[in-house]
């Protein structure tokens, strides 16, 4: 499924609520301290990091593919008092009306990509968007299958209005080869008044770092740096990293 149609409807308000861990906004501040700006947020999602590096003053636009997501950014930014330029596309079909210094995407949002061919395009669409000074940050993540004492096992959280969105990943496939995991989810919203209830596939499609730099020099762009998130080199063993390139 694709993305932009997975982070819909409950799921979106289920993300704000249940996901595990906040975004660090520190490496990506440093990372623009070092590249420049203007910025570009590739994924940006309700926000994070993005309103908190806005409201400090860095000039940074910010992009998702799903409306969703970019209304409840709306919404945060308002409660904030932040001004921030919003786009809605693919990163793969990235068409905006300027150039950055600075490219960087919210966590692994990459991994979100289906397949090589699709990351291949946005790739070249990062490449057409940089100045030709200019670097972007892609972190990545080789995922382990999901426990199978996990599978079934519903996590949940209350709304403000007293609804309970729960969340339970029901069965998962872990193709190696293709190097895809996809995990049949439900989501549901619970009030007085009933249950609304989807399901939704989240596939995760990765990268080994040789697999990954591959693809960047095919789409003209050159590795300059593959680290740990507090910017330490990593070696190829690492399942999870952070690439950072240039225009070749």
């Amino acid at each position: 499924m694709d993305a932009a149609d997975f982070y819909t409807g409950i799921v979106v308000d289920a993300y704000a609520k249940l996901k595990s861990a906040h975004f660090d906004p520190e490496p990506y501040a440093e990372f623009i301290a070092v590249t420049g700006q203007p910025a570009l947020e590739i994924g940006c999602g309700d926000g994070e990091p993005l309103l908190e590096l806005v409201r400090r003053g860095l000039d940074i636009d910010g992009l998702d593919s799903s409306s969703d997501m970019l209304e409840r950014c709306r919404i945060n930014a308002s409660a904030l008092g932040v001004d921030v330029a919003l786009y809605h596309q693919k990163m793969e079909q990235l068409s905006l009306p300027r150039r950055y210094r600075s490219i960087y995407l919210a966590g692994p949002t990459f991994n979100l990509l289906p397949d090589d061919s699709t990351a291949l395009q946005a790739l070249r669409a990062i490449r057409e968007h940089l100045t030709t000074d200019g670097a972007a940050l892609i972190p990545l993540w080789i995922p382990d299958p999901t426990p199978p004492e996990e599978l079934g096992l519903t996590r949940e959280a209350s709304e403000d209005d007293g609804a309970v969105l729960r969340y339970t990943p029901l069965a998962e496939v872990y193709d190696e080869a293709a190097r895809v995991r996809t995990t049949t989810t439900r989501y549901e919203r619970i009030t007085a008044t009933g249950v609304e209830s989807v399901e939704r596939a989240w596939v995760l499609h990765w990268y080994t770092s040789g697999s990954f730099e591959a693809l960047c020099s095919e789409a003209g762009l050159r590795v300059t740096a593959v680290t740990d998130d507090d910017g330490h080199p990593v070696t190829s063993a690492a399942t999870d990293f952070m690439v950072t390139v240039r225009r070749g």
